[in-house]
């Protein structure tokens, strides 16, 4: 494939890129930075957790991207009860019957939810561990077993994961494991003073508007190959690996030199290399849609929040300080020198 071939590629992303995002914000008032997130996980395969208090327009935000892309929609509200059979499906006894008055039994499969390609699990902390784990194998093996079975879930599959910060009561908050497998982590804010008003003018208003189908499913899948081909310099790279291990404090780092005092201050466990795969993608994919064919230093940085706020643990001293782990990220961010020592 020659330059040409891969600019021209490249604008044809950066144009499906936009043109998504246009169609996206017709539906949602504001939010362009977590629209901007939830497409670049569309784009580079990975899946999304939203944390944001109820009422702020998450769940039309997902449903509004479906109707953009033709992909198939579904939503599971996450409750105490729900179990793993509910949203992966079951196998049930199908009776027919055959010449002679004989009636035969077979087993079938019956689909869940969860075979669908753009999944919104809803307030997922309040599902059980066992159900959380069901979701887990699909999201990382992009597949599940029942009775012995492995089925394959349809490409792509991108789950949209939403949580409520605020009540806490009759919740299981999602293990370290599962909180790694989200290749970003946004947070919804409530809208401002003018975005609220134009919300209202389209909620309570005789004009609604909608999202058109822009893309299709193969399109998403040739542009998640173009996302991979992008060119990342050995010294961007190395800044998102030293970022990565600056995350860990002294103790647990196999780089103690990099952590800054205020993570060896508030950290109790940095960012797995899930972390480091998360920035470089994210960091072609925001070269990509900017019409650049390498990665820049900068769009490491720029992914930074999203991609490690929900890989770090913080310990109690943090907790009791108010110390959040946006803050430690911003910090490295800051002080991280972007040539290697």
């Amino acid at each position: 494939m020659t330059d040409v071939d891969v600019e021209a590629m490249a604008e044809r992303f950066a144009k499906d890129f936009a043109a998504l995002r246009e169609q996206v914000g017709r539906v949602i008032v504001g939010q362009d930075s977590i629209v901007e997130g939830i497409l670049t996980c569309l784009f580079v395969g990975g899946h999304v957790l939203l944390e944001g208090v109820p009422g702020i327009g998450k769940t039309l935000l997902v449903r509004t991207l479906a109707q953009a892309t033709s992909l198939s929609f579904s939503r599971v509200q996450f409750t105490p009860d729900l179990m793993p059979a509910d949203i992966t499906g079951t196998t049930i006894v199908v009776e027919s019957e055959e010449s002679g008055g004989r009636v035969r039994r077979d087993f079938r499969f019956r689909e869940g939810p969860l075979f669908a390609q753009i999944l919104l699990a809803d307030e997922i902390n309040r599902a059980t561990p066992k159900t959380q784990s069901a979701l887990l194998e699909a999201m990382q093996e992009r597949s599940v077993t029942v009775g012995g079975v492995t089925h394959v879930l349809p490409d792509p599959f991108l789950v949209m994961a939403t949580q409520n910060p605020v009540e806490q009561e009759g919740t299981y908050p999602l293990p370290e494991a599962q909180l790694d497998r989200f290749f970003f982590k946004l947070l919804v804010l409530p809208p401002r003073r003018a975005e609220l008003g134009e919300i209202l003018d389209r909620t309570t208003g005789s004009r609604a508007e909608s999202a058109s189908a822009m893309i299709r499913a193969e399109d998403i899948i040739a542009h998640r190959s173009l996302i991979r081909r992008v060119a990342i310099a050995p010294s961007v790279r190395d800044y998102a690996v030293r970022l990565v291990l600056a995350t860990q404090p002294k103790g647990t780092s196999t780089e103690p030199g990099l952590s800054t005092p205020m993570v060896d201050q508030y950290v109790r466990l940095g960012a797995s290399p899930r972390a480091a795969q998360a920035l470089v993608l994210a960091g072609k994919c925001r070269a990509l849609r900017e019409g650049r064919v390498s990665v820049s230093m900068g769009d490491i940085a720029a992914v930074a929040l999203p991609a490690l706020r929900h890989r770090l643990i913080l310990n109690f001293e943090a907790s009791a300080e108010g110390v959040s782990a946006d803050a430690v990220v911003n910090n490295l961010v800051q002080t991280l020198p972007l040539d290697a020592a």
